[in-house]
């Protein structure tokens, strides 16, 4: 009985790693939220799929569990690595009790902060804070009091979930939580659509960042206070030393 949790990285087949191809290949059966399984889908023609859509977190895996318990392998998927905003704790917790004699494999996948960054040019090379702006499980103060801190410490910030059709102003209302304390020239950049068709990127102030129109699809990236722009290109130093 086995239950794989695979992170598949950005949807396209190149971003995806060895071993989550692997795990899918050797699966029966696909279980994931329904845009996922879209994405996926094209990758794997052959397989088997399920799918149910958002806030539907619990029937997914437990309907997985259920299907590895019949004797199919399967591979619950997520977007980016499935331990970061993903599936992978609830379906060990879930599995830990109630079934307890499914072997649970988690595979990593690339997370939007870093491929996203890798696109930026080198925005993370120093500590930084992955924060999501969606409250659906989150209470927005704590959102904010996260949001407070990590500014304060100065870690450069990528924001996950920055805006939807209910959220419109949370990218705004978080950038102006921010520009309590971090400087309106800050450099900050953003990519939307990681890996998929009409992808986009660029670099800004924090400033103009305020009033960037963000969607789901989009990983926002603000900068410490040593953050610049070289080119085109965001770039953290490391804090290197020419000798």
């Amino acid at each position: 009985m086995k239950l794989y949790v695979v992170g598949f990285g950005c949807g396209s087949h190149e971003n995806m790693t060895f071993e989550a191809d692997a795990a899918i290949q050797k699966s029966d059966l696909i279980v994931g939220y329904t845009t996922y399984v879209e994405l996926i889908k094209r990758l794997y023609p052959d397989k088997n799929f399920e799918s149910t859509g958002m806030r539907h977190e619990r029937e997914r895996v437990q309907f997985a569990l259920e299907k590895a318990v019949e004797g199919l392998t399967v591979s619950l998927i997520c977007s980016g690595d499935c331990g970061v905003y993903g599936m992978a704790g609830l379906a060990i917790e879930i599995a830990e009790k109630s079934f307890p004699n499914v072997d649970v494999e988690i595979i990593s996948g690339v997370t939007a902060a870093l491929s996203g960054g890798a696109i930026l040019g080198a925005p993370l090379t120093h500590d930084f804070a992955v924060i999501s702006l969606s409250d659906l499980l989150t209470p927005m103060d704590k959102i904010e009091k996260r949001l407070k801190l990590a500014a304060e410490a100065d870690f450069t910030i990528i924001l996950y979930n920055p805006s939807s059709k209910k959220r419109k102003d949370y990218c705004a209302r978080a950038c102006d939580l921010l520009l309590e304390i971090k400087s309106a020239d800050t450099v900050c950049g953003f990519v939307k659509n990681i890996g998929r068709n009409g992808r986009e990127s660029g670099v800004m102030t924090l400033e103009e960042l305020r009033n960037f129109p963000a969607d789901m699809f989009t990983t926002l990236f603000i900068g410490n206070s040593e953050t610049r722009k070289i080119g085109n290109k965001m770039v953290t130093p490391r804090g290197y030393r020419n000798g």
